[in-house]
């Protein structure tokens, strides 16, 4: 490896991307907020643009409402529903797509700033543009999930859900990684990106099926089928909501099977956290206890929240701690990997 170029900054390139994860932990806990309120499909229509301004005078206000009476919630759902309470919903999904927007321009313009200074080190460009790119695609999965619940259905589709949800902690994932070589390559101008080991990639791969029946548990608002723990309605096992259907089915569409996977995978994902860490105590102390602390608290809160009845806080905080959770696991392995 040559030295670092002397016009490079890897160090405010990495205080550039912590800042855009932490907005991306923020948009993750606001979109649960949507989600558990209800408030996904209160502005059906997509304005890149003008949709930054909210409506600003009564007669908007009743013209954005009544676009919101013409789809399948209302008019099954929510028939009655006063302005005020119109209003309520539509602030949730607008500081999600304000949010969202934030990120973008948050992302885009310090890296054309730092291209055209060429304070990016060689072979971080591409990697920056693609994550730009994915970016811009959640943009599109967000608005595709969104119109799945304008027509026919009265909610969106919780597998477009969970899509929109997974390309987000995708991309915090890769934004972390990539701030985390970066802070190693300003303390070594020599040092090489980390590379996935196989700890490293099972033990992620293993969280992402735990988030996606966390995604799918949103989405069909699974959390609902029971209020205890550790039994289900008195049983370990509580049977399809729907007798009949396919096993691979209702894996992915009956609520109270959803529910159990989610359940019961998380000490899977346990096991493999606690490998890993274990693995990374001895290289990075600090990403050892902050995978620790991580899945202790994320499994107290989703207990909480099940026994709460989905207490609206609780389920926030619990999907808060879920994108602290990828943080710290992906922290763990980059250490991994760094050493190898």
């Amino acid at each position: 490896m040559t030295p670092l170029p002397s016009t490079a900054r890897p160090r405010a390139l990495a205080t550039w991307l912590f800042f855009v994860a932490g907005l991306i932990v923020l948009m993750v806990v606001i979109g649960g907020i949507t989600r558990l309120t209800e408030s996904g499909l209160s502005i059906t229509q997509w304005k890149p643009i003008s949709g930054v301004i909210p409506p600003l005078n009564d007669a908007q206000w009743q013209a954005e409402f009544a676009h919101y009476k013409r789809i399948p919630e209302y008019q099954q759902l929510n028939q009655g529903m006063t302005l005020a309470g119109f209003k309520a919903i539509f602030f949730w999904e607008y500081l999600h797509r304000l949010l969202g927007r934030l990120i973008g321009v948050a992302f885009a313009l310090p890296l054309i700033w730092f291209a055209i200074r060429r304070q990016i080190p060689r072979g971080y460009g591409g990697r920056l543009v693609a994550l730009l790119a994915l970016g811009g695609l959640q943009g599109a999965i967000g608005w595709w999930m969104v119109k799945s619940g304008l027509s026919v259905r009265t909610d969106v589709s919780h597998l477009r859900l969970a899509t929109h949800l997974l390309v987000a902690l995708f991309t915090l994932a890769g934004i972390v990684w990539t701030a985390l070589d970066l802070r190693t390559l300003a303390l070594d101008g020599r040092a090489r990106p980390a590379r996935l080991t196989a700890l490293g990639g099972a033990t992620l791969a293993i969280l992402f099926v735990q988030l996606l029946f966390g995604a799918l548990v949103a989405g069909l608002n699974a959390g609902l089928v029971t209020n205890e723990w550790p039994l289900m309605n008195g049983h370990v096992f509580p049977g399809a909501t729907i007798e009949g259907r396919p096993v691979l089915d209702a894996l992915f569409n009956d609520p109270a099977i959803v529910h159990f996977v989610h359940r019961w995978w998380a000490w899977v994902v346990v096991a493999a956290l606690v490998v890993l860490a274990r693995r990374v105590r001895g290289i990075d102390r600090r990403a050892s206890i902050a995978i620790h602390s991580a899945f202790g608290l994320q499994i107290l809160l989703g207990i909480a929240t099940v026994m709460s009845g989905v207490n609206i806080a609780l389920a926030a905080l619990h999907q808060l701690t879920g994108a602290l959770l990828v943080i710290a696991t992906v922290w763990g392995a980059h250490a991994v990997g760094r050493m190898r």
